[in-house]
């Protein structure tokens, strides 16, 4: 009875509670009112009967994405179940503005429901709230945060089918979520593979591999041994959590054993009947170009075989099913009867898969690992060329390049040159050069060094190592020898400027001589140098006078006269050789009288005219 009553207080103590809560918000939702008036009456939860209680809305509500799943999740409350349901309303800010019932969770009785069915676009924002109800009686909505359904999804586990062979295992795996998916249609996955060995007793081993096509095969793998492997799909520009498939196990097959050769294979290879699995895969397939053109390589330790070879256009290997259909023979490496082909330029216009075969025979091996070529960035830089030459007793150059004509030396490549000297346990030196020829310095006199080098070109794998050259520096002199070298140029230098300077003084000299000496000196020299001394006397200078005389101011008598004299002075002139007498005292006199009588003629006539020099 005690406890009855206790029990009873507590109820009531719970309906005291209950309406002290309700008081407080009809007090908040009156204020929030315009003017202040009275609630409405849904603002007020009505009670089932007398003596019950009040609905409380869903808890721990989340919203679950996985693919294009969509699934609200909350936790049961813990009063009785009875007839309580649940429903949900959704509300897209900016397009739908008004709540409107959620599909697939309407009066669920359950813990969850689905609203996948819901048309929406994934990269919009919507908002989403949930209560309980039982009758005419509800809960409080329970508002969820606004969310963007592909930020929040998750990338479900892919399908996954395995197919063994001897040493290799294909897995085909599809890409997440339906084939009409919604969530991932503008995506493009990525996928990791986790594959070990599963065998007692063996010593663990595991590979994880990445691709971004849905079909991967695995190779160099043990015969009749268990792998198994799980797969993952990945955004690469998404942060989107994922889920690992399912563990998927196979054995792969015996070695030699016959498998039939797929049907596309028949079809494209000359003979008609082929036992694989008999002879290796090659290995090491390669693109290089030689003289501008692409040829297609591979290694192969087998003699007396044939090879063929296939390719796929890379986007090819993007599409789900089967590929077997896809292969395309290609021409000009139909039973190349050497481990390379030149197939034709245009396929390397596009980014292609390659993969080759040998055959022997009814006998043909494994197809090779499948190899993605771009020719923009997979073809193989051929092995470089390096010479060395010696400049000096501490100085070599090292000069680098390809051995034939190709478009790659027009390209931007780093060569990465790794030098040495040629002794035992000698420190190797690398140098990275954007120049095919440079010198090397501080080395050591009448020393051996070597060097080899490789060529890079952006994201292109390293050209094979080239060639290893080597040279010895000269002989080295005395420590002093090269200042001695320097003085000894320096001087040469000088005594080559005096010599020069020396020889154009005298050329100036000889053939400029110096103007008339001033009238001062020329006063001790009453006559003038008649020869110079330097030259010789066929070409000594000789000096003319004559008189130029006035005849307007001049009588005719004494031009007669004058002319007179002066033929007798120019008559004796001409006979004269310079050389005078002094046996004839008359004539003596008489020359004498007659230059005496020239010279007043003549300098009674010096106003009136002008001598000149010729």
């Amino acid at each position: 009875m005690e406890e009855g009553c206790l029990a009873g207080s507590e109820g009531s103590w719970v309906l005291e509670d209950w309406w002290l809560e309700q008081r407080d918000e009809i007090a908040v939702a009156s204020k929030g009112r315009e003017g202040g008036g009275p609630p409405a009456v849904n603002s007020l939860p009505v009670l089932g009967a007398i003596g019950g209680t009040k609905l409380k809305p869903p808890q721990n509500v989340e919203v679950d994405i996985i693919d294009d799943t969509f699934t609200l999740r909350w936790a049961r409350s813990k009063e009785p179940a009875g007839n309580v349901t649940v429903s949900a309303d959704y509300l897209i800010p900016g397009i739908v503005d008004n709540w409107t019932k959620l599909p697939g969770c309407q009066h669920v009785t359950s813990a969850t429901c689905d609203f996948s069915s819901l048309k929406m676009n994934v990269y919009e924002e919507i908002k989403l709230r949930i209560r309980a109800e039982e009758g005419n009686n509800t809960s409080p909505w329970h508002e969820l945060d606004t969310f963007i359904p592909f930020q929040q999804a998750r990338i479900g586990p892919p399908k996954v089918h395995l197919e063994a062979e001897d040493k290799a295992i294909a897995i085909n795996i599809s890409p997440p979520g339906a084939e009409d998916s919604v969530m991932w249609q503008q995506e493009n996955p990525q996928y990791s593979v986790i594959i070990w060995r599963n065998m007692s007793g063996a010593q663990p081993w595991n590979e994880t591999h990445h691709s971004r096509f849905p079909r991967i095969k695995i190779h160099k793998l043990m015969p009749e041994t268990t792998y198994c492997v799980r797969v993952k799909a990945r955004l690469l520009l998404h942060p989107n959590p994922a889920e690992f498939s399912p563990v998927h196990c196979v054995n792969t097959t015996a070695p030699l054993h016959p498998v039939p050769t797929p049907r596309l294979a028949l079809a494209t290879t000359p003979s008609s009947s082929i036992v694989e699995n008999e002879l290796p895969a090659p290995e090491n397939i390669q693109v290089i170009l030689e003289n501008d053109t692409y040829v297609l390589k591979w290694d192969y330790t087998h003699d007396n075989v044939t090879f063929e070879a296939q390719w796929l256009k890379s986007y090819l290997k993007r599409m789900p099913g089967s590929e077997s259909e896809k292969w395309v023979q290609v021409q000009g490496c139909e039973r190349a009867p050497v481990a390379r082909c030149a197939p034709p330029p245009d396929m390397f216009r596009k980014r292609f898969y390659v993969r080759v075969r040998a055959s022997r025979g009814n006998s043909s091996s494994p197809w090779s690992r499948e190899e993605e070529f771009d020719t923009r960035r997979r073809v193989v830089i051929p092995p470089l060329v390096v010479a060395l030459k010696p400049l000096s007793s501490h100085s070599l150059q090292v000069s680098v390049g390809f051995q034939d004509q190709t478009e790659l030396q027009h390209y931007p490549l780093t060569y990465e040159v790794t030098f040495w000297e040629n002794a035992s346990n000698a420190e190797r030196k690398t140098f990275v050069e954007q120049r095919a020829d440079f010198t090397v310095l501080s080395l050591k006199p009448r020393t051996v060094y070597c060097a080899d080098a490789q060529a890079l070109l952006e994201d292109r794998p390293r050209s094979q190592r080239s060639n290893v050259a080597c040279a010895t520096t000269e002989a080295g002199g005395a420590p002093g020898a090269p200042l001695a070298a320097g003085v000894s140029a320096a001087l040469t230098v000088l005594l080559v400027l005096c010599a020069a300077l020396a020889l154009g003084k005298l050329v100036h000299y000889v053939f400029f001589p110096a103007g008339k000496p001033p009238a001062t000196i020329d006063e001790y020299f009453p006559e003038e140098p008649m020869k110079n001394l330097l030259l010789s006397t066929s070409v000594e200078r000789t000096e003319e006078c004559f008189i130029i005389e006035n005849v307007d101011a001049v009588s005719a008598k004494e031009v007669n006269r004058l002319d007179e004299d002066h033929k007798t002075y120019t008559s004796q002139a001409s006979q004269d050789s310079g050389n005078y007498s002094i046996e004839d005292e008359s004539g003596e006199s008489g020359g004498s009288q007659a230059g005496e009588e020239l010279g007043q003629r003549g300098a009674g006539a010096g106003a009136r005219s002008a001598v000149g020099f010729a």
